[in-house]
């Protein structure tokens, strides 16, 4: 989600000082710019469900239908929704379009995804380091060629092995110079990378690799969660680590997961961890992206978002997105 706003810490900041010049209450104004929604739709047996229209779409927020300025389906041209139901594509908008509502992202936005691969190098990590770097290095040469890639590395502190390219060879030169570390500050990481993917236009999500325990992060699960909802950044989780084994981790990452539109796998094997990257460069490949500009709402709290399908009638079809967002406060 795209919205006007200072930084998630620069707020609360500004907000402390506000309370300390007034002496009282500080007030918060919501703008909520633009929402960035990327789903997946599949059936029964889930198979992915490919080929829909904006027309075939229903998107509410809190119960209030909203009308899509921008329809994208997987590496397709992304297209722009005319007040009239008809689509053009975005790349081809006329400049004198340029400044009207719905239009304010760079054409090429939503070409692609942005992905987000952050890579434990902490010692539990040790044993499977090579071949994790090699499942990695797999992943990243598959992607579609309008997807860009960055590797972040973490174990106590966050490395930005490769920025943000479409340049397969230099993300992967930067994964081969990871180093391992020591202590596991996992949810520290998520939270840096969120706040990088967060400033990039269009569809991106994030891919953490791991093992599971984190013993150094300063910040709570939940907190990194509701930041990765709030912004519209899928989560995938890959663990090497064994379901039952560390049922703590396990459950944050389901519900990390599961919150923010993503999925979570477990793959102690070099092979598990390659169906796993394939499961998510599948799902990539199939996944829709709306923009929209919510229609006037006074929640300022939690607000639902759900996806339906006009065509639909029997409800077989499963929507798998995030459940909603928390507008920003701004002054």
């Amino acid at each position: 989600m795209l919205i006007s706003r200072r930084g998630f810490f620069g707020a609360m900041a500004g907000a402390g000082a506000a309370l300390g010049q007034e002496g009282q209450r500080p007030v918060f104004r919501i703008k909520v710019d633009m929402v960035v929604l990327s789903f997946t739709v599949t059936d029964s047996r889930n198979k992915y469900i490919n080929g829909l229209k904006p027309s075939d779409l229903r998107v509410f927020e809190d119960g209030i239908v909203q009308k899509i300025s921008t329809f994208a389906e997987g590496t397709k041209t992304p297209v722009q929704v005319l007040e009239d139901g008809r689509t053009r594509p975005l790349l081809e908008r006329p400049a004198e379009n340029a400044a009207k509502p719905g239009l304010d992202v760079r054409p090429d936005a939503f070409v692609g995804t942005n992905v987000f691969v952050l890579f434990d190098t902490s010692n539990f990590m040790y044993r499977g380091f090579v071949y994790a770097e090699d499942a990695i290095a797999d992943f990243i040469r598959g992607l579609d060629r309008a997807d860009s890639v960055a590797v972040y590395t973490f174990s106590r502190n966050l490395s930005r092995a490769a920025l943000l390219t479409r340049d397969r060879s230099e993300a992967i030169a930067g994964l081969r110079r990871s180093v391992a570390g020591d202590d596991t500050a996992l949810y520290n990481a998520l939270l840096l990378a969120l706040r990088d993917a967060a400033k990039v236009p269009g569809r991106k999500v994030v891919i953490v690799f791991s093992n599971g325990p984190d013993n150094a992060s300063m910040v709570a699960p939940d907190d990194v969660r509701a930041v990765a909802e709030d912004e519209g950044i899928p989560i995938y989780v890959i663990s090497t680590n064994e379901v039952n084994k560390d049922p703590i981790s396990s459950g944050v990452f389901r519900r990390i997961a599961a919150r923010t539109g993503g999925k979570a796998y477990w793959a102690k094997t070099w092979q598990k961890q390659v169906e796993a990257f394939e499961s998510i460069r599948e799902d990539l490949g199939n996944m829709y992206t709306v923009t929209y500009y919510p229609q006037p709402n006074p929640n300022e709290g939690f607000r639902k978002i759900s996806v339906e399908i006009a065509s639909d009638v029997a409800k077989k079809y499963r929507v798998r997105c995030r459940p909603g967002y928390r507008p920003r406060g701004g002054f």
